[in-house]
């Protein structure tokens, strides 16, 4: 028979106890004063967060460099020693009579004088003032002026803003004048991070509401996801405010927050709206639904929390602070999203009540549909796929498992790099100066390997030059420069302190610095035997760095992040073998997403449709944050699976039957939590740089793979395939879990109301079984059988089918 309403009240049941259960008499008792703390307390946030912005690091050099490296350590005393030597402003004069007319190299010769006089700037060099040929276009039409802007990147692109763009660019006299350099990039790359994030909010909050709408069938019930993901993000703006107090964070946590921020909040409310909904549909009054939604979603919020924050947590093994303060950002967020779907989303349940199914937008069509046909049972289509999969599982756990290798086979050829102009948009102004350098003139003075050296004699440095000069790779050598210092901190093959003569050489490459030559040349210089102390520095050296420094803390983040899940999942299931699936089926759902990274981004594939320019490789810290990221949001939704049919296999007695009712009970919600979080992530997606692009649409990619292909073929196909064996655990295992273990079932769901025949849901008209049915004859019962016995479903599962 077809489920039908509850017309009277479930009968009473002991109530749960426990935290959740002290949490629903809380929000319940307490609803509008919560409510009213948190409107309170989200305006100190939109007080405190609205700076943040301007306080974030634009990611340049120093957010993927090692702070206890070598490069590090010279780049300190350069910095320290000689602050002009390392320029980070170009401008690029182009005259049309050539830059050796006599009026042009006038010009060109005030430009500098006008550009050394300003405020913040150190170490002007001029090709008019040198002579030197490095600073001339190979066609005499251009010539450069190089500089160093002081202070940290936030001191350096204000001088930029306020001194040097507006004032130095265009025409200038007969020269016209374009502004570049790696501070020039950093600054344009903020600003178009800031303005693509605005852009990317804009397109995901109409289509999430859409979606949520769709989904609910409500416009009251779609508001509150969205409602506690601006929470989440307004909560992280002000906790990231507060941490670059402490801390340097990159702009890209803005990024990640709103991702997250929407995504994870809709995720977790999405989850406990529906449990609500069910429970009412199912007779049960406000407080009882409220304490029941909290006891199974609330629990299963909770995990889901814990299992995305220690994923995050991991990248805080590296030193880089472009992962440091990306885990910061995520941890905040999904921390924020936790609480705000914990307490206030249930103070909001608690005063909507049944209002929550108010403004019903399919109520114009609902009769006719009615009169049309019969609705199907709730969560049918789910259902009927787990059982084909579950009758085919060998085949399709193989054939699942081919085409996830083959998708991400691409990765076995990646090539690590590192970001450099070609990040920003082919009409960035200081793309093109940098592109304009790098194709008309003889090596680059902002991309050269820099060398620190101490204690060394003059005829010592010059032996040490002549060296440098004749590896495979150099342009040339510059001439060193020296001097003396006193109480100068060693670097680190020289601990303890030091006095002595430092010095630097600047190594000009005939080669495109970050390249497979390029790192080859790095490598040269420091394998080159001195009598003295050196250090290599430089953007190339910078990058092996921090490639080292990646590979020192991968071992552990990923050490960390197994861990933690076989724990976790363990304390939810009391499972031994699934805690292990889990990890290996999430790992499996990312392989899509790190072959399309390299297939697409690294090789170009797709680049005009996608508008990016391929560099041919992938910037290093980057696969671990979308790593970190995509393997925390897939084990969200396997909690989600996991929980629900832990419950069932507890209610129904049986493996298969268990497995169906999950599918067939969560597909809708994951599906939908998934699609809502996609949408999300391709509109951070639509950014103009590129690695911002490879983030979101990488990530997106791969919460579809889990959702779509490993919550619906390849975990019902591997449960189907270890059978009761799922379940097993030794017994002081089990010992365990009795005494810490999460449960899921912490009450007993209304029994099904008679229909007119006196037969209930889940009986014939004889009353042969009861709802539940004995243990004996459910572990008999095909799984369609148990499935179709569920009594008391709600309505409101067809929302989500």
């Amino acid at each position: 028979m077809s489920p039908v309403a509850h017309d009277t009240p479930p009968p009473e049941t002991a109530p749960p106890r426990g935290l959740f259960t002290a949490l629903a008499r809380l929000t319940g008792a307490r609803a509008r004063l919560l409510l009213v703390l948190t409107v309170i307390l989200l305006a100190g946030a939109v007080v405190l967060g609205s700076g943040v912005a301007d306080r974030l690091r634009s990611g340049g050099s120093g957010g993927v460099v090692d702070p206890a490296s070598e490069s590090s350590y010279a780049a300190d005393v350069l910095e320290r020693e000689f602050p002009g030597a390392r320029p980070n402003l170009v401008l690029l004069a182009r005259a049309g009579s050539g830059v050796d007319d006599a009026d042009a190299a006038r010009q060109g010769r005030e430009l500098a004088a006008r550009l050394a006089d300003e405020k913040g700037v150190t170490g002007v060099t001029s090709y008019w003032d040198t002579g030197a040929q490095a600073l001339r276009s190979k066609d005499g039409r251009e010539a450069l002026v190089v500089a160093r802007l002081t202070g940290d990147e936030r001191e350096a692109e204000r001088t930029l803003e306020e001194r040097i763009s507006g004032h130095f660019e265009g025409r200038q006299g007969d020269l016209t004048v374009r502004v570049g350099g790696s501070v020039a990039v950093q600054h344009e790359q903020q600003t178009l991070i800031s303005e693509d994030l605005l852009r990317a909010e804009a397109i995901a909050l109409p289509i999430t509401l859409i979606i949520l709408t769709i989904v609910f069938g409500s416009a009251v019930a779609a508001l509150l996801p969205l409602g506690i993901g601006i929470i989440a993000i307004l909560g992280t703006n002000a906790v990231l405010r507060v941490l670059t107090s402490f801390t340097d964070v990159s702009v890209f946590a803005t990024n990640l927050t709103t991702a997250l921020g929407l995504g994870l909040a809709i995720d977790y409310a999405l989850l406990i709206v529906r449990r609500y909904r069910e429970e009412l549909a199912g007779g049960r009054d406000m407080p009882g639904a409220l304490a029941i939604t909290l006891t199974t979603a609330g629990r299963t919020v909770l995990f889901s929390a814990a299992t995305v924050a220690v994923s995050l947590a991991a990248m805080l093994v590296f030193p880089l602070y472009f992962l440091r303060s990306l885990a910061y950002a995520g941890i905040s967020v999904v921390v924020l999203a936790a609480v705000a779907a914990l307490v206030v989303l249930p103070a909001l349940l608690a005063v909507l009540g049944r209002r929550i199914d108010a403004l019903d937008v399919r109520g114009l069509f609902r009769r006719r549909s009615r009169e049309q046909r019969q609705p199907a049972e709730a969560g049918a289509g789910w259902a009927r796929l787990a059982r084909w999969v579950m009758r085919r599982a060998p085949l399709v756990a193989t054939g699942t498992l081919a085409v996830l290798l083959l998708l991400g086979a691409p990765f076995l050829n990646v090539d690590f790099g590192t970001a450099d102009y070609r990040q920003l948009p082919a009409s960035a102004d200081s793309r093109v100066v940098q592109q304009h350098i790098k194709d008309g003139f003889q090596g680059n003075p902002t991309g050269v390997v820099e060398v620190v050296t101490r204690q060394a004699t003059p005829d010592e440095l010059g032996s040490y030059a002549q060296q440098l000069s004749r590896l495979p790779g150099v342009l040339r050598v510059d001439a060193p420069t020296g001097r003396y210092t006193e109480g100068n901190a060693a670097g680190p093959a020289q601990p303890g302190r030091t006095s002595g003569a430092v010095a630097y050489l600047t190594v000009v490459p005939g080669v495109e610095a970050v390249s497979d030559e390029g790192k080859e040349l790095v490598r040269d210089v420091r394998a080159v035997d001195a009598a003295f102390p050196t250090y290599t520095s430089g953007t190339t050296a910078a990058m092996i760095d921090s490639q080292a420094a990646i590979g020192r803390g991968l071992p552990w983040a990923l050490g960390i992040i197994v861990l933690a899940t076989l724990v976790l999942v363990f304390l939810l299931t009391g499972s031994v073998l699934v805690p292990v699936q889990a990890v290996l089926l999430n790992a499996l759902s990312l392989t899509a997403m790190l072959g399309a990274v390299v297939w697409v981004f690294q090789d170009g594939n797709l680049s005009g449709l996608l508008n990016f320019t391929s560099t041919g490789s992938i910037e290093t810290a980057l696969p671990v944050l979308m790593f970190c990221l995509a393997f925390g949001l897939s084990m969200d939704y396997g909690v989600f699976l996991l929980s629900r049919i832990k419950e069932e296999r507890e209610r129904l007695l049986d493996h298969k039957a268990a497995v169906v009712e999950g599918i067939r009970s969560t597909g809708g919600v994951i599906t939908a939590a998934a699609l809502v979080l996609s949408v999300v992530m391709v509109a951070i997606g639509t950014s103009r740089i590129t690695n911002t692009k490879m983030l979101g649409l990488g990530v997106a990619l791969a919460i579809l793979m889990d959702a779509m292909v490993i919550r619906t073929l390849l975990v019902p196909a591997v449960l189907s395939l270890t059978g009761r064996a799922t379940w097993w655990a030794p017994g002081p295992l089990r010992r365990l879990h009795a005494r810490f273990g999460i449960s899921e079932s912490g009450s007993e769901r209304p029994a099904p109301a008679a229909d007119a025949t006196g037969a209930t849901d889940a009986t014939d008209a004889t009353g042969a079984r009861d709802a539940t049915g004995s243990a004996a004859a459910r572990e008999r019962e095909e799984p369609a059988a148990a499935v179709g016995a569920v009594a008391g479903k709600s309505s409101d599962d067809r929302l989500t089918d």
